[in-house]
Parts: structure tokens; sequence; C-alpha cells
């Protein structure tokens, strides 16, 4: 047998909380052999990522403590002196992180901080780092890497910082790469561009890779073998075929019952619930079918027609503007009690702001937005603040949206209070009510943001929307950010809300597999504007836009079998919707393909103007 590249072994990792160590990691043992893919799995809290740190040495000097054995290509690197360690990062082992914003320096030129690992690492001089650097580039596939040498980070879009951050590690020629939830925050498009280049990459170099997610459909894309973790420890390992086909553990099971699975709700016409499961025993329930509260007859709570929605761009605050980004141009639809609609489309598509235009969270230039018959655009200040009780938000980032420093319970009851609709005493009732109603027990509620996970966070949020009893919810990316088990407990939540209170809700996500088991209806956005519209089943059966068709080929499937299969995939990103001060949208014209589905008509102008790689 040979030798692995990496062999971890009995690791266990500790942190002095209050003077005792705790373990976070315990007895974690895996190989990766040559050419191999593991990937370590599990919600957040489980310990991976702390693993992939203990493997690097990265825990914080003084405040944790690795005992066990980590061994590179036989060698152990627990034992390593720190100049040696230095030494292996960046040369024997690469690690790409979540947030390529955060790793990457804002006030140095992407090419500088390339060329910088090439200097230290392989000793280059600088007009050779420079040449490799662009060479770099290219083969992550930045276009026109030349020109964007001596760009910064805030110039380069969410995909593209995560190239250069491979980029980065691969200029060391490295080994074994580590590869920490790589692709969490990034769309599904660039999601798929990014592990069909790690895996060119992969192959190309004959590299070793360790890749740490909570999205089993990433896993059964990328991985050779998986290792499951819960609460510290590994609870399975194996194959990642048999993973998936004969999981053992309980916890595995209620992972992989708890993964959208794009397709499986093919013979379901209405929104249906995430199964439920017991940890303790892996079973999971039959999934109820929602009820079908949508009432036809009655009047759209939500009319949104010709929303158009822009932003000047000057050269300095008294210049004259120089263009405009058309981030909503002339979007229409309506949405009825008790009816989902979801916008989807990559970042940039203009759909959060369609929904804070929607709220008057950001002021459309143009269009109407009745709800219940009434034009939120028209209505003054002071009229806004008291129609607002009837729609409400909820954001991607439950922790951004809450005061850190007021308990749950009072950012609660804060919009009653303020509104005057309840008395004090009524309103410690009505919280307990909602921390109820949202599956939260009412003794939390004088415990602050910090002290809930990010799945309760959300949760909490979702109360304080409900408090004032609103008839139309905007979920901004509400479930984009949480682990696959939570973001099924929050899905199922919003419907179970739905069918007791008859809500309608605007549902804005990158997610197809959620939004085909929440929505009622989906309408798919580019460049500001509604390309196809119409039923669930209708867009994810049979889609007719190029756009549309683009989304669907990119979701991954939780399908170990499909692992080798290449995708054809297009390496465009979503174009920048920058047009000139005096540009003029063309007139859109759509045809109606079925009762309610309509998709915009497009041609080979319009796909090289506005939608470069879309051509049928």
């Amino acid at each position: 047998m040979t030798q692995p590249v990496l062999s971890v072994s009995n690791l266990v990792t500790s942190f002095r909380v209050g003077g005792v160590w705790r373990p976070v990691v315990d007895d974690v043992s895996f190989a990766i052999g040559r050419k191999e893919t593991v990937a370590i799995v599990g919600e957040s809290g489980s310990g991976k990522s702390v693993t992939a740190l203990s493997i690097m040495r990265l825990n914080a000097f003084g405040a944790a403590r690795i005992e066990g054995s980590i061994k590179l290509n036989g060698n152990e690197l627990l034992t390593l002196p720190e100049p040696g360690m230095r030494r292996v990062r960046g040369n024997e082992i690469a690690m790409i992180f979540q947030e390529p914003m955060t790793s990457l320096n804002p006030v140095l030129t992407i090419g500088y901080q390339i060329a910088e690992v090439l200097i230290r690492h392989r000793g280059l001089s600088r007009s050779e780092a420079e040449k490799e650097s662009i060479r770099l580039l290219e083969k992550v596939r930045i276009p026109g890497a030349k020109s964007r040498f001596h760009e910064y980070p805030h110039q380069f879009s969410g995909g593209m910082r995560q190239r250069v951050m491979i980029s980065m590690a691969l200029a060391g020629k490295p080994k074994l790469l580590i590869a920490d939830e790589p692709t969490t925050a990034l769309d599904v498009t660039i999601q798929a561009q990014i592990l069909e280049l790690i895996k060119e990459v992969q192959e190309e170099r004959d590299m070793s890779v360790l890749f740490i997610t909570h999205d089993m459909g990433v896993v059964a894309e990328i991985a050779d073998r998986t290792v499951v973790m819960f609460r510290g420890s590994a609870v399975e390992a194996g194959a990642t075929e048999d993973i998936f086909h004969r999981p053992r553990n309980p916890y595995t099971r209620s992972l992989l019952a708890a993964v959208p699975k794009l397709g499986s709700m093919i013979a379901s016409n209405r929104p249906t619930r995430f199964p439920v499961v017991d940890k303790s025993t892996g079973e999971p329930d039959v999934p109820a079918e929602g009820p079908n509260t949508v009432k036809e007859t009655e009047r759209p709570v939500l009319e949104v027609a010709g929303l158009t929605t822009r932003f000047d761009i000057r050269s300095g605050f008294l210049a004259s503007i120089k263009g405009r980004v058309h981030a909503v141009e002339n979007v229409s639809f309506s949405l009825r009690a008790g009816e989902t609609l979801a916008l989807v489309g990559e970042s940039g598509c203009g759909k959060s702001t369609t929904g804070r235009s929607v709220v008057r969270l950001t002021e459309p230039i143009s269009g109407s937005v009745l709800l219940d018959g009434v034009d939120v655009l028209q209505l003054s200040h002071y009229e806004l603040r008291e129609h607002r009780r009837r729609m409400q938000m909820i954001f991607q980032d439950p922790f951004a949206s809450l005061n850190p420093r007021m308990d749950v319970g009072s950012a609660i009851a804060e919009p009653l209070l303020t509104r005057s609709l309840v008395t004090r005493s009524e309103a410690r009732a009505k919280v307990a009510d909602l921390l109820e109603r949202v599956g939260l027990s009412p003794d939390v509620s004088k415990r602050l943001p910090h002290e809930f996970s990010g799945g309760q966070r959300q949760r909490i949020c979702i109360a304080r929307a409900l408090a004032v009893e609103p008839r139309l919810i905007v979920a901004d990316e509400g479930v984009s950010a949480l682990d696959v088990s939570v973001k099924a407990q929050v899905v199922n939540l919003l419907l179970d809300l739905q069918s007791r209170m008859g809500l309608s809700y605007l549902f804005i996500s990158h997610d197809m597999a959620v939004v085909e088991r929440i929505s009622h209806r989906v309408a798919v956005m580019y460049l500001g504007e509604i390309v196809e519209i119409g039923p669930r089943q209708a867009i994810f059966q049979n889609p007719q836009h190029p756009y549309t068709k683009r989304l669907l080929a990119a979701v991954p499937i939780a399908d170990p079998s499909r692992r080798l299969q290449k995708r054809s995939l297009t390496n465009d990103e979503i174009r920048n919707p920058i047009r000139p001060a005096d540009y003029v949208p063309p007139v859109r014209q759509y045809r109606e393909v079925s009762p309610g589905h309509a998709v915009m008509i497009w041609g080979e102008e319009w796909d090289k103007k506005d939608a470069p790689g879309l051509a049928a």
C-alpha cells in the first residue's frame, strides 16, 4: 500500500475556556492518498474547519492545544519547528478560505499579492514573478489577466476573487490543497465553475484535496471519500458512494434526508416540507405537502408594474452623471394571498434590489407597487411608516439584523411598542407567543443574539417580522447562509406559518433546489430584467430561456455516480449592469409558452449585447 500524502491520527484539538482545556475536535483520524479528494462534512460547530486549521497549525497560539499525529508524506508536522512549518505552508500545503475578501489585502493589487507568494516560496525575481502570476491568473480563467494584474480585490466579483485565491494557492505547487467552504457564498453557476476548476487543476498536478463543506451536493460532485463530523467527532467515514447509498450513522442519514434534491418535486404542484429527521434514529417522516392556500379569485396582495431602479454614477460629488447602474428595469409581477413567488438569478441580477424597492428601502425611479390596492411608491414617509407593518423583510445575515446589545425579547417587541400597538405587559405575552410559533422557548427572550446559533437567530428575525402581522414577507436569501439541516427547519417553519396565517412570500434566492421546494411560481432575473416567469413546474420541467437552462444545469446533484462526468459550463459571469448616462433600454417582448408561463423573446442581437454566452 502506498504512503498517503496526509495522515491524521487521533487528532484532539482543545481550546482554553475559563482556564480549562475543552476539546473541540476529539479523536479524529483519516488519510488522503495521492490525487484523492476527501470531504469533511457536518454542520457549523462540528469541528471540520478547526480540523483544517489544526493541519496547518493556524489555531490561535497559546489558546489552542493540538494532540495526536499529523503526517505529510510520512513527516510529522506537530513536532516541526515553526520556521519549518512556515516552509510547509504555501509550498507543500495550501489553503483556500470561505470568504476571499477577508483573505485578500484590500490595499494591495491582486498581482502584487500573488507575486509575493512566488518571490517568498519559489525565489523568483520580481519580473519573473509578474509573468508567472499572469500565467496563474490565466490558468484559473481570469479574462484579460494581464490588464487586471494591477487591479484591487474590490474590482473583482466574488467568483473572480475566489479564482484569485485558487491561483495564489497553486503558486507554490502544493501537494495538498485544503479548501474550506470555498463555494458556500457563491452563486450556483459560479460554484459549478470553481468545482470544475479545482478538479481540472487536481488532475493536471496530481494534487490531493481536502474539501470542507456542509453542502452534500458538492460532496457528491467532488469527493472520492467522505468523513462525517458531529460535535467534534468523526461519526462515519468511507467511500462517498457508500456514505450516500448505505449510510450507517443516524446523523449521516439525517444530513442526507435534509438535502434539497432538484427534480424531487416533479409529482407535486405545491410547496412541500422537508422530511423531519430524528438525529438519534436517523428516520425521516413523510414530508407533508403544504395546503394550496392561494386564493385565485381574490385581488393579488402585491401588484408590481414597470418597477425601475437605477443608481447614478458620478466621478465626484458635484460632477455630472457619467453612467447609471440599471439594477431593476421594467419589472412586473403579482403575488396572491398564501402564495410564494421566488426571484432567482446570480448576484448582480437585481433580485435583492427588487425586494428592497418593493418595501421602499431603496427608492425606485418609476413604476408602481400596489399592496392591497395602495401604491406604496406614492405614500408620504409618515404614511409609509404606518403601511410598512403590512410588509416586512427578512435578511440573509440574521446577526447583522439584530442589535447585539438588545435582548431578543426587546428586539421582537420593539416594532409593537414603537407603533403603540400593545402595552408593555401585552408585549411580553405577544413575544412569548411569537417565540413559540417559531419553535423557540419563551425563556430565551432575555438572551442576547450572540448566545444563539445561526438558525435560531434567523427564527428570531422571522418572529420579529411576524410581530406586526404582515400580509407580505420579503425573504432576501433568508436561508442561504444556513447549514443544510437548519435550512430545512427554517423552510419548514416558513411553510407552516404560510399555511396557518395565509402569508405571501417574495422569496429571493439563488438556491434552485430550495426554490423548487418552497415556491408556487418562479421569476428568473438577468441584468435587472425578468427573462422568464411561470408556475414552478413549468420553469423546472420546461425551461425556455437560455439563462434559465444555464442556472438549472449548474445545480450540484447529490448523486456520487455523476462525479466523474464533465459538465459543459461557460466561464462568463453575469455582466455589469452599468450603462452610459444616455442609454435607452430596448422594449422587451414576451411570449406565453403555457398558461402563466412567459419568456422574454431573445435573439442574436440581444445575446451579443446583453448576455454573452447565452445563445441557444
